[in-house]
């Protein structure tokens, strides 16, 4: 009897299980908790945590060639989920914020420079054009746009770049206060802009048509993303398709979301998670979102040195594309200072900026070096 039992033992999970996959499984509890303890981005962790703890147990052959997260992977390896979720981030945005004010475009620009910094020094770290491109374009602050360049250039690296372009995401509630009080003065959090101009009909809708054509004739690599995107927005503005705007907006960007980080989190198995060039990416993720929220700002406080009408600098940190978390942080900020000032919709100006250009910055990639 005890020994049918201990070949009953020999071909279960159990006997398959590494000191590996009990630390990941540790790292998804951990992960887990921070999502629903702390209420951080758990639409994304939680469904990242629990892919996790599939794509370490042994010998369950979900992950293998037939199983059901290799046919879920494959809108992953295809990029096919990446522009789905831009089709439903589009019917979810206001663009006016920043047609009111365009001058705020270019903050959505300057934040971008994190991307290329950080693939720069990953260039310098050892990892080869396509792979520190995937590696840079985290600084974005972008996480399908990341996914869609990594599926791209390194799928090998996709998990890693993937989990780290989430994790930050998460975190900008954490770090974009710490860069913002380093490098804006309490004197400039104060300053007030003038209220946005009201934006007409004709122009929301005309703006997504100019916007995909322009993009598609001068980065026509950013065309799946960019296109989506405003493809959402048009939905949006025409007034008449509110069952499309519901469609994308809700049950197409919700479930193509959740399969997506399902895949994600199973992607990191215990052999590539726990290994150096992993740490490597997250530390560079981490410098190229600083580097971002440092862009954004600097460029306010420059743009300053012109303006009669001063920038308040704090929007230049949410010219990164995590719409709209960012720009609530600011406006958080500056109420801290001045309960009375509101600079939410001016902040929303380059966020949704930024996520134009992270999709262009990650076409500019895709273009040089396919």
């Amino acid at each position: 009897m005890l020994e049918g039992i201990m070949k009953m033992l020999e071909q279960t999970a159990f006997a398959e299980l590494t000191l590996g996959n009990i630390l990941m499984f540790v790292v998804a509890l951990l992960i887990l908790y921070i999502s629903v303890k702390k209420d951080a981005e758990p639409l994304l962790l939680v469904p990242i945590a629990f892919g996790i703890i599939l794509g370490n147990i042994p010998l369950s052959g979900i992950r293998d060639e037939g199983g059901l997260l290799w046919y879920l992977y494959q809108g992953v390896s295809k990029g096919i989920y990446p522009p789905l979720i831009f089709l439903g981030i589009g019917a979810l945005t206001d663009f006016s914020f920043m047609l009111s004010y365009p001058l705020t475009i270019f903050l959505g620009g300057a934040a971008q420079v994190g991307i290329f910094t950080a693939f720069l020094v990953a260039r310098l770290l050892g990892f080869n054009v396509r792979e520190a491109a995937a590696i840079g374009v985290i600084g974005g602050a972008d996480g399908p746009t990341a996914i869609y360049t990594a599926s791209r250039f390194s799928p090998d690296l996709l998990f890693a770049i993937a989990i780290a372009a989430y994790s930050y995401i998460a975190l900008i509630p954490v770090i974009q206060p710490v860069v913002s009080k380093v490098l804006v003065t309490k004197k400039e959090m104060a300053i007030r802009m003038k209220p946005p101009r009201k934006v007409s009909k004709t122009e929301r809708v005309l703006f997504p048509i100019l916007v995909t054509a322009l993009s598609a004739l001068l980065v026509p690599q950013s065309l799946p993303l960019v296109g989506m995107l405003m493809l959402g927005n048009l939905l949006r503005e025409v007034g008449n398709v509110k069952r499309l705007v519901e469609a994308a907006s809700r049950f197409i960007l919700d479930s193509v979301t959740l399969i997506l980080m399902v895949c994600v989190g199973s992607s990191a198995q215990a052999d590539k998670f726990l290994h150096p060039v992993s740490l490597k990416i997250f530390a560079l993720g981490a410098f190229a979102f600083v580097c971002s929220l440092s862009g954004g700002i600097l460029f306010a406080k420059f743009m300053n040195l012109f303006l009669k009408d001063k920038l308040n600098p704090l929007i230049g940190a949410a010219g990164v594309s995590a719409v709209p978390t960012s720009a609530r942080v600011a406006q958080k900020l500056a109420s801290e200072v001045d309960p009375t000032n509101f600079i939410l919709m001016h902040a929303m100006s380059p966020n949704v900026a930024g996520v134009i250009g992270s999709a262009v910055a990650a076409g500019v990639f895709l273009t040089l070096l396919k």
